[in-house]
């Protein structure tokens, strides 16, 4: 098997790790930065919460898919299945904890920009949406140019899904506030 081909199994083998970490790290983190936005919460508190999220939330994502996938093996060991091809769990564990952290931290860019350079801008909310749309948007090109399947379909799912699950985190974040103010 030559390099290029291998490259492509191994892309093949950890994509579906790499779209499952990304999208749950981008819903999750979205999620905490549009709750305490909805909740009014400072943007320091926001970045905590968030950095909290990404790196607890993360990590427990990235455990799960290695003791689920070496169990998944384990099962198939004691089937007398080969597992030879089969995808490493510590690469698997890996690749969704990267993907997390690394999709998961665009919904907190524009709040870290700010802070760090003292920008004092008042629209982040927006920003954020738009990079996470856009981090939406490149994990649907990626799933389909892997998979080789329809781009718009692959991108609309990712996008539409993710725009549920962060408005359900605003709409909720804005009720409690009201609710404990």
């Amino acid at each position: 098997m030559n390099i290029t081909n291998r490259i492509k199994q191994h892309l093949e083998d950890y994509l579906s790790e790499f779209v499952y970490g990304g999208i749950d790290g981008a819903v999750t983190t979205f999620a905490v930065v549009a709750g305490a936005t909805g909740a009014r919460f400072d943007v320091k508190v926001l970045l905590v919460l968030g950095f909290a999220n990404l790196i607890a939330d993360g990590f427990s994502m990235g455990v799960g898919s290695y003791l689920s996938t070496k169990s998944e093996q384990e099962l198939m060991v004691k089937k007398g299945e080969s597992i030879k091809d089969e995808p490493s769990p510590v690469i698997n564990g890996i690749t969704t904890y990267a993907s997390f952290i690394l999709i998961g931290f665009v919904p907190l860019l524009s709040y870290t920009v700010d802070i760090v350079f003292g920008l004092g801008l008042d629209n982040l909310f927006p920003i954020a949406m738009i990079l996470t749309a856009l981090a939406f948007i490149g994990i649907g090109l990626l799933k389909s140019r892997v998979a080789q399947s329809n781009v718009y379909r692959a991108v609309t799912e990712t996008l539409i899904l993710g725009a549920i699950a962060a408005s359900a985190a605003y709409i909720l974040g804005d009720v409690l506030e009201r609710i404990i103010t």
